[in-house]
């Protein structure tokens, strides 16, 4: 009938005035640091809807993102001209030092009121630097590290550890949860790394135990995938066993079953690893597994093992045993 016409028409009306609304809310991104983690975790905003401005120092990056629909400046600075919401996902301290406070640096040119969210691990005491530094500009840092490797990044499944000021909580978990499945607040400005730096710890030295583990029940005459069957069921199970197995034909889709290809690289293990010794060593707090394990990847970058995946450590204990 016609007014069952009308009524539908003007709810579509209501309808296309509401989507309207909702785009209109999704104000440009910024986004800087485009490597294997922050490009997919980019695109996964533009999939959500979100205009992205973006930049980084590798031109190739930048082209294959512009070609998904982001907006590329040239440099940090242009990005916050145009961004009131900017994340940045680097490779190590020096980067975000020079990335926000450097002479094309965020900083020069942020708005009063902007939220910065960095993604990067580094060191926590880096992260409350730069919260300084933004606060003196009007503007909010937070730091969000992120757990789960390219994989996760690609399918929006990261784990994202974030500390900074409650109140700005909601507005960073809002951007947040469209590239991770977890977004949990841990505290003040820092307590992200620190949640961080110390999970990777623990997977290093579950790691190099795994190795270790499986390394002596194969030479003991143990079938590698009825060994790790029974870790998997017995009390020395854990996720460097079950999920992520260091030994090549226990597991399908892992590096160990590539050659050690794609994962999370022994040079990033070795970074955190460094991060956890410093803030071990500033806090005065023991750490003799961390340790060992710090020595023992820095050993591997210099022995052919750099742009391995962590678990390369077990083809490591082979070598070093001399078989």
């Amino acid at each position: 009938t016609v007014s069952s016409f009308k009524c539908y028409r003007e709810m579509g009306e209501v309808g296309l005035l509401i989507s309207t609304r909702s785009m209109a809310s999704k104000t440009p991104v910024g986004f800087i640091g485009l490597g294997n983690m922050g490009s997919p975790m980019a695109k996964n905003l533009l999939k959500n809807g979100y205009p992205v401005i973006a930049t980084d120092v590798f031109p190739q990056s930048c082209k294959e993102l512009q070609d998904t629909g982001a907006q590329v400046v040239d440099s940090p600075a242009d990005v916050a001209e145009k961004a009131d919401r900017i994340i940045t996902m680097l490779p190590s301290s020096p980067n975000v030092i020079e990335v926000y406070t450097g002479p094309n640096g965020i900083l020069k040119k942020v708005k009063k009121g902007t939220l910065l969210i960095d993604s990067s691990t580094i060191d926590p005491a880096v992260s409350r630097e730069m919260a300084v530094a933004a606060e003196k500009k009007g503007a909010v840092f937070m730091d969000a590290p992120v757990s789960g490797g390219v994989g996760a990044a690609s399918m929006a499944k990261l784990t994202f550890m974030v500390g900074g000021v409650v109140e700005e909580y909601n507005a960073a978990k809002e951007l947040l949860t469209c590239m991770g499945a977890n977004v949990i607040y841990c505290g003040q400005v820092g307590t992200g790394q620190a949640a961080k730096i110390c999970n990777n710890m623990l997977l290093a030295i579950g790691m190099i135990g795994t190795a270790e583990t499986m390394n002596l029940g194969i030479r003991l005459g143990l079938d590698p995938k009825l060994l790790a069957k029974i870790l998997n069921m017995s009390s020395g199970r854990c996720w460097s066993s079950d999920t992520y197995n260091p030994v090549p034909g226990v597991m399908e889709g892992v590096p160990s079953a590539n050659n050690y290809q794609g994962g999370f690289g022994t040079t990033l293990m070795a970074k955190d690893l460094g991060l956890a010794q410093n803030t071990a060593t500033n806090t005065k707090t023991p750490i003799p597994l961390g340790s060992l394990a710090h020595q023992i990847y820095r050993v591997m970058c210099s022995r052919g093992y750099a742009n391995k995946d962590f678990s390369s450590v077990f083809q490591f204990l082979r070598e070093e045993e001399g078989q």
